[in-house]
């Protein structure tokens, strides 16, 4: 086995895929596997239900290549890189380019007419959308079976042309027009290996919690039940397990069940439990009201906060200067309060360690339209479906707006929220009234959508662009190493620092304890308007000179962003509660 280089476990798992075109040492490979990787300890269930979310426009478009239909009964693996054992490649395409005289080769083991024996690739592939590559055929000189190349200085294929070294005889120009796919679906189209339509990777971030007590915890708690009223409660407990609210009959049964006792003996005592007035009744607490589509949907986004909070959480509420009434107690108490409520936060913890998932599933080729480009899954060799990940640790905080503020700022914007009246200052209200009426678009939605969960989706999301640009220059970490989490539904997200480095971690934690107020009061302050308006308030709202992040933070790619949502005429932070 030959060692070509070593890179960062953060580079492979987005440039090291199987499939993928890299350049090592001046040549180009291929990656064929990642060798022996080590599974992740992952929450199945979660992992497919959030996969079939995340192929749903490939599947709707028939592009999924069967990943929709075959995931409920197929098996599921999420592997992480073996640093020790690396990445298999081999040597793609084998197209053989002279590096002295450009002459394009027969074979690597001989040497070239010239003399010289320095053989390079030429760096382009077909493609085409259904996901397969090819390579080009050189015709060549019929009288002196030779060729070379002759690259322009421009970088389509099309500029390309081929010539004999002897007679100056033009073989060919281009890499082959209208080739045709084996698909049938139309031909080839020629590139440079590393261009971004050549291999697009598809990922997903989820939130997984490193240690599975933490999900069966949560289960014995009351399970997601728990976990939807304890989010909508507005987090007052510290965790769902102290929320004071009864059992269902099912969580109660399954609680029995895990404990040990007979199934026969346990519905026994849960229809007694039930008798007696011990569980749960329908419509006991708001939740209930929700429709079952919607409960299921808020009920998964509510353990995903559960689970990123099952280790340590810190609300500003808990923090203490040294000795009570000190200045920094002061600060807490007073300055604090103020800022959050001015920035229109109804809570913002800490979390010391949130467990984020990173997992590759998958790539694209040719157009980015899922209606145009055939999704290619992971597979495993023995069949079912592999995603390559990163399982990482990290300091985050979660920020949660005022409900009551933003359905305000839903009504102001002409929606009508089931349950809300005008006036009302219920917080559990607001949020139930949200869940039941707002239902945020997915990415791949089209951003000319006026409904009341694209309006929702473009506050959550441009006030978390914003709020990491903020909080990127009062900690010291770089923008790019800061990424967010949205929960659109909740009114939440949460802003995570990328593990690279010591200098990383403790940045957040620096800020949430001794300068939060002075990021807040920056973020409602600072010059908001963008330094290419008008242009950019009259097109989008929003470009990389104000709001845009780059790819590795922001998982909608810059989509459904407006700061006319924050600072235009009814925006949410020129609006009061």
């Amino acid at each position: 086995m030959t060692i070509l280089g070593s890179r960062s476990g953060s580079q492979i798992l987005r440039t090291f895929l199987p499939e993928q075109t890299v350049d090592l040492r001046g040549d180009i490979y291929r990656v064929t596997e990642w060798s022996a990787p080590i599974p992740i300890e992952v929450d199945t269930e979660r992992v497919r239900w959030s996969l079939r979310r995340e192929i749903a426009a490939w599947t709707a478009n028939g592009k999924d290549s069967g990943v929709g239909a075959e995931l409920p009964g197929a098996s599921v693996e999420v592997v992480e890189l073996d640093e020790r054992r690396g990445v298999t490649v081999e040597r793609y395409p084998e197209i053989w380019l002279c590096r002295a005289c450009k002459r394009i080769g027969k074979s690597l083991n001989r040497k070239c007419k010239c003399g010289q024996h320095r053989w390079g690739q030429l760096h382009f592939v077909g493609i085409h959308d259904c996901g397969r590559t090819e390579v080009p055929y050189i015709r060549r000189c019929a009288v002196h079976d030779d060729v070379k190349v002759v690259i322009p200085k421009s970088a389509k294929a099309a500029d390309i042309a081929f010539v004999c070294p002897e007679c100056q005889t033009t073989t060919m120009n281009g890499l082959g027009f209208n080739r045709k796919c084996p698909c049938g679906d139309g031909a080839f189209r020629w590139n440079v290996h590393k261009a971004r339509t050549v291999y697009t990777p598809r990922s997903m971030v989820l939130i997984n919690p490193p240690r599975p007590e933490h999900r069966e915890n949560l289960k014995l708690a009351g399970g997601a039940r728990k976990a939807l009223a304890w989010v909508v409660d507005g987090l007052t407990a510290g965790r769902p397990a102290d929320v004071v609210a009864k059992q269902t009959k099912d969580e109660f049964l399954a609680k029995l069940i895990k404990d040990g006792m007979d199934e026969t003996f346990a519905k026994n005592m849960a229809d007694m439990a039930e008798q007696g007035g011990q569980l749960a009744k329908p419509g006991e607490h708001p939740v209930d009201s929700l429709s079952e589509a919607r409960r299921e949907e808020a009920e998964r986004a509510a353990v995903d906060i559960a689970m990123a909070l099952a280790e340590i959480r810190q609300p500003t509420t808990a923090l203490r200067g040294a000795s009570q009434g000190d200045q920094l107690d002061r600060r807490y108490g007073t300055a604090y309060p103020a800022a959050l409520t001015r920035a229109g936060i109804d809570g913002l913890d800490l979390v010391d360690k949130f467990p984020v998932l990173t997992a590759m599933y998958g790539f694209t080729r040719g157009d980015d339209n899922p209606a145009k480009c055939t999704l290619v899954p992971f597979r495993r060799r023995g069949g079912g479906y592999r995603l390559y990940g990163s399982m990482a640790e990290t300091e985050a905080y979660l920020v949660r707006l005022d409900p009551v503020r933003v359905a305000n700022w839903l009504t102001g914007h002409g929606h009508t929220l089931a349950g809300w009246s005008a006036g009302s200052t219920d917080p559990v209200e607001a949020r139930v009234a949200i869940l039941e009426s707002v239902t945020p678009p997915d990415k791949t939605a089209p951003q000319s959508d006026n409904s009341p969960g694209a309006d929702l989706l473009r506050l959550i999301h441009t006030y978390a662009h914003r709020f990491i640009r903020q909080t990127a220059a009062f900690s010291g970490i770089e923008r790019d190493a800061l990424s967010e989490y949205l929960v659109p539904g909740h009114l939440a997200f949460f802003v995570y620092a990328g593990a690279r480095g010591d200098f990383v971690l403790g940045g957040l934690q620096a800020v949430f304890e001794s300068n939060l107020d002075d990021l807040l009061k920056a973020f409602v302050d600072a010059e908001h308007r963008c330094p290419l308006d008008p242009g950019c308030s009259r097109g989008s709202g929003a470009c990389s000179a104000c709001v845009h992040l780059g790819e590795p933070s922001c998982r909608f790619f810059n989509r459904f962003l407006n700061r006319d949502a924050l600072f235009g005429p009814g925006g949410y932070l020129r609006i009061g509660s």
